[in-house]
């Protein structure tokens, strides 16, 4: 079967729309709208930095209007999302728990082995929560006899809640303040819920199908980013089975040079996007590859809070602002809760021509992005374009 072949500008609508960017709103609205958000890009990562409203919070409401922080706990409450890990610490829904589960048997198996005063606090520690019910790392007495500088310097029970968590005897729920709460999986994962392991093969399927499903066309490099713990080459073994049987197909975008690209059959290709803005977290999963930002989008993105403060450009905590299909401006922000002032130290414009619309889209955004952050005001301290800042300015 021969290759799909698509304009970069067509490659982009299509990745738009399986992101779930084609428009604001594309899933609907209420809580409903974010377990679908979370059922169709399979993943949400969950990040600390409070900057601004923690990443998963902020994936959500960019596709969300309305969107309120406490449904996703509601959702967990539900038993329809869990946390988890597929290449990063997330959120999951609960349908796919069976496939969390070869994860979890990698972590057991591929650590390296622990010492028997190891075992036996995690033994102490699982039977804890067994006889007591949910407990939180505060409610272990702290067992440091030194100042530590193991996995990433926790104290020893943490490091065995975390051990139980990572192998599947513990799972995570969290509280309205982020910390985590650890609980039995019988506790957390409904009755009717699938709970065998899936074979190697049918795990790379599911993979592939998930990664396509949320990028839209992806290579297999990034297939097995999120595919850690498949072995050797089972992912792209598995796809070439796939693209033979005519599930999914290969791609060729034009102009682009690029590893091998592939796309599910039913993939949408005619998507239409509503030139919509959005102000992106640097966890979006639009955002995850660097090289697919270029590639794309003509836009080079790094997160600079991992760049030492002389080399970086934009700021702190930089965000992606995408208007249709193109990102025109990135905004380091700073949400001064107690103020009600979200704080831009830097919002730097890209070199393309904002039209009137879009400058009103880029206020709407910024207006949504502004309550969100459970702020009311908004300062701009610089920018390079002084002329689009009195624009934007002028809606306020």
């Amino acid at each position: 079967m021969q290759p799909l072949i698509f304009s970069r500008s067509q490659a982009r609508r299509i990745i738009l729309q399986a992101s779930g960017l084609a428009r604001y709103g594309q899933f609907g609205t209420g809580i409903d709208a974010v377990y679908q958000v979370i059922d169709h890009l399979g993943f949400v990562q969950i990040d600390t930095n409070y900057v601004v409203e923690r990443a998963h919070h902020h994936t959500i409401a960019a596709r969300v209007p309305g969107y309120r922080p406490e449904w996703l706990g509601e959702l967990e409450a539900d038993g329809r999302v869990f946390e988890f890990f597929t290449s990063d610490a997330g959120y999951l829904p609960m349908n796919d728990f069976r496939f969390s589960l070869p994860v979890k048997e990698g972590f057991a198996t591929n650590r390296k082995p622990l010492t028997s005063a190891e075992s036996r606090l995690m033994s102490q520690v699982l039977d804890r929560v067994e006889r007591e019910g949910p407990l939180m790392v505060s409610d272990f007495e702290n067992d440091r006899v030194e100042a530590g500088s193991g996995w990433w310097d926790w104290r020893p029970s943490k490091v065995a809640l975390e051990r139980l968590y990572v192998d599947g005897r513990l799972m995570i729920t969290r509280r309205k303040d982020f910390r985590k709460v650890y609980d039995l999986p019988a506790n957390l994962v409904p009755d009717d819920i699938d709970l065998t392991m899936p074979a190697p093969a049918e795990f790379a399927r599911f993979i592939i199908r998930r990664t396509l499903r949320a990028l839209g066309m992806a290579c297999v490099k990034e297939m097995a980013w999120r595919a850690r713990r498949v072995k050797g080459n089972l992912v792209k073994t598995e796809l070439e089975k796939m693209v033979a049987e005519g599930e999914v197909r290969t791609v060729t975008v034009e102009g682009l040079k690029s590893a091998p690209l592939y796309m599910l059959a039913s993939q949408n290709t005619e998507a239409e996007l509503s030139g919509d803005a959005f102000i992106l977290s640097p966890f979006d999963v639009l955002n995850v590859f660097r090289h697919r930002l270029r590639d794309f989008f003509n836009f080079d993105y790094q997160i600079e809070c991992f760049v030492p403060q002389p080399k970086r450009k934009y700021g702190y905590f930089s965000l992606p602002i995408l208007v249709g299909d193109t990102f025109v401006a990135r905004m380091d922000a700073k949400a001064d809760r107690k103020a009600k002032v979200l704080i831009v130290h830097n919002l730097h414009f890209e070199a393309v021509m904002l039209n009137d619309d879009a400058t009103e889209k880029i206020i709407a955004a910024l207006k949504s992005f502004i309550l969100f952050n459970q702020c009311r005001d908004l300062v701009i301290k610089r920018s390079n374009r002084e002329d689009y800042v009195k624009k934007v300015m002028a809606g306020f």
